[in-house]
């Protein structure tokens, strides 16, 4: 088939749903308040400075006359869709947005969202999880989403509880040694 009967943008919103990190049906998207600024303004400054330039740099291009072979063109138009594809796709999420705020809870010692966890595993090794929003995952810092497996086990249990739940290597069985909640 020619390219001329193609459309580029074909699955474009899907590409960025698989992408991101999914909700249960139904479910709430949670955030935390420094989650809810960081989307906020990422949203802000792809929305009042990337955009614009990008703009600029699309008219300027075409101004030059043979858009076929302009590579400012075409990359600009390019970008141009990411741009507007991720600005949906924040718009989407900052809607659907619950700021919970960690402080608020009043758990004693009760796991909820927004809570730092420190866990003691089969090996008798420590690890510090908190339990943040979908959009504010960061592994690397111990930052778990609330829809995760181990986070869904631990939810509403205590300190000094144990709690078993399903990793990729089999089931696991962590015991709760501290639970707090703190703004990092």
């Amino acid at each position: 088939m020619s390219k001329a009967f193609t459309r580029e943008s074909d699955g474009e919103d899907d590409d960025e749903l698989q992408s991101a990190p999914s909700l249960p049906a139904g479910a709430p998207n949670y955030i935390t308040p420094a989650g809810y600024a960081h989307l906020r303004a990422e949203f802000e400054q792809l929305l009042r400075v990337e955009r614009p330039k990008t703009v600029e740099i699309v008219s300027w291009a075409a101004s030059n006359g043979d858009r076929s072979e302009n590579g400012d063109y075409i990359y600009g138009k390019r970008r141009l869709r990411e741009i507007d594809r991720r600005l949906r796709f924040l718009t989407k999420r900052l809607e659907a947005a619950q700021v919970v705020d960690p402080l608020q809870q009043k758990g004693n010692g009760q796991i909820f969202f927004g809570a730092t966890v420190v866990l003691r595993d089969e090996e008798d090794a420590l690890q510090t999880y908190r339990i943040v929003g979908v959009d504010e995952t960061d592994f690397a810092r111990g930052w778990i989403s609330w829809v995760s497996p181990i986070a869904r086990a631990l939810l509403k249990a205590r300190e000094g509880d144990t709690v078993k739940f399903q990793s990729p290597a089999g089931i696991r069985q962590v015991e709760i040694e501290s639970v707090e909640y703190r703004v990092e």
